[in-house]
């Protein structure tokens, strides 16, 4: 089974971090032996003079294809106008594609292709499916279905894509129902949920853990008092100024911030606004060598996002032992089934703040949260994805194909 698949996120020799979980997965899938893979992942490079700064500058330094990442990947250029044309994206995409991909087709044709993300990614790879001749699969993961199918030229390619696509995937039941209320097609979708590197993502002593990252200099995390966590780029769709909120009603908590981005000032001054900024600790990116000892060594992880489809990072922190505190979107029923996996709050410090104090007056043991994430793997994950696509290019019998 000869696969192309396309994704706009994926990690790079510049940015290894970036859209990592879809490389833990293509990497699962590849190792099982029964798919020849190939991954696309285009890089949006604005027009010049904005081309010259970074991170544009390294990226287009980048070979146009490096196995630095664990596999072979392409990295096509296309043109991005950063803030506007997003709705356009997909034809520019499509066109920085076509020519690499007939190429590649003529020299030993795919049987499929697919779509790691609904936006901009499924309506391009729409548009390459259709030169090829091929069947297509769509993957949505949550903000692709919850931001760009607010905006109606968007969500005309999206529909216009998942009706052409042979099978449409779901990162939960929650986001599934969500693109059938957009108008997908529901007997072609299936729920796809995400994987977890459980060698990484285990329990390690809590205490344990803490003195590690206490240790170390660069993040400034004090041994002592409750410890939070908030992975994630500083959007203010991620709702670190909740959290921040939420700090000052739990006087003797430490917040740490895991994660880089536009609104980390804003987020600074709020800190002293409140009088808290002695108490957040603004991490930066940090890598997943590290993420799993700060994961263990916190005693909740809070992220009250506005929208997910199914977080990886819920999995990841459960995955360690700790509990999480999040708002009931998504899949977040699919994960916080009971008390021992954390809290589901409204979305609003007061209720944050309620959530982590409850858990951390009456904590469930590391190996109670541990539990929740026990069906969660990236070979469970890569093969049901390789089923899937067996099921799309089979005989196509009633119903949406298997994936689980």
């Amino acid at each position: 089974m000869r696969v192309l698949s396309l994704s706009t996120l994926f990690p790079n020799p510049v940015k290894p971090s970036f859209g990592v979980f879809v490389g833990n997965q293509m990497r699962a899938v590849v190792a099982r032996g029964e798919v020849d893979l190939t991954v696309v992942s285009p890089l949006g490079i604005p027009p010049w003079p904005l081309s010259r700064r970074q991170p544009y500058a390294r990226l287009k330094d980048l070979p146009p294809a490096s196995d630095a990442v664990g596999l072979l990947v392409h990295y096509p250029r296309f043109t991005v106008i950063p803030r506007l044309g997003g709705d356009s994206n997909p034809r520019r995409i499509a066109d920085a594609v076509l020519p690499l991909v007939r190429g590649l087709h003529a020299e030993q044709p795919f049987d499929l292709v697919d779509a790691q993300f609904f936006f901009p990614d499924g309506p391009a790879a729409a548009i390459v499916a259709r030169e090829l001749g091929l069947p297509l699969t769509i993957k949505s993961r949550g903000a692709d279905i919850h931001y760009w199918g607010k905006r109606p030229a968007a969500l005309r390619q999206m529909l216009q894509a998942a009706d052409q696509a042979a099978g449409l995937l779901a990162v939960s039941e929650a986001l599934k129902a969500d693109m059938i209320a957009l108008g997908m097609p529901p007997d072609r979708i299936s729920v796809h949920y995400t994987g977890l590197d459980r060698e990484a993502f285990r329990p390690v002593e809590r205490g344990a853990a803490r003195a590690l990252v206490s240790a170390l200099p660069d993040l400034n995390i004090d041994p002592d008092g409750p410890l939070l966590v908030t992975p994630g780029a500083l959007i203010p769709r991620k709702g670190q100024a909740l959290v921040i909120e939420a700090l000052h009603r739990l006087p003797e908590a430490q917040l740490a911030l895991a994660g880089a981005g536009e609104d980390r000032a804003r987020l600074e001054a709020l800190a002293a606004r409140l009088g808290v900024a002695d108490r957040v600790h603004f991490l930066g990116i940090v890598n997943h060598e590290l993420l799993p000892h700060l994961l263990c060594a916190a005693d909740v992880l809070v992220l009250p996002s506005a929208s997910e489809g199914l977080a990886n990072v819920w999995v990841e922190g459960l995955a360690c032992g700790t509990p999480i505190v999040i708002p009931d979107i998504g899949g977040a029923r699919e994960v916080v089934k009971d008390a021992t996996a954390g809290r589901l709050v409204e979305r609003n410090a007061a209720a944050i703040a309620e959530g982590v104090a409850e858990l951390l007056a009456d904590p469930p043991t590391q190996e109670q949260v541990a539990a929740n994430a026990a069906r969660f793997s990236w070979g469970v994950n890569a093969e049901n994805i390789v089923r899937f696509w067996g099921d799309v290019l089979g005989d196509g019998g009633e119903g949406p194909p298997r994936c689980g």
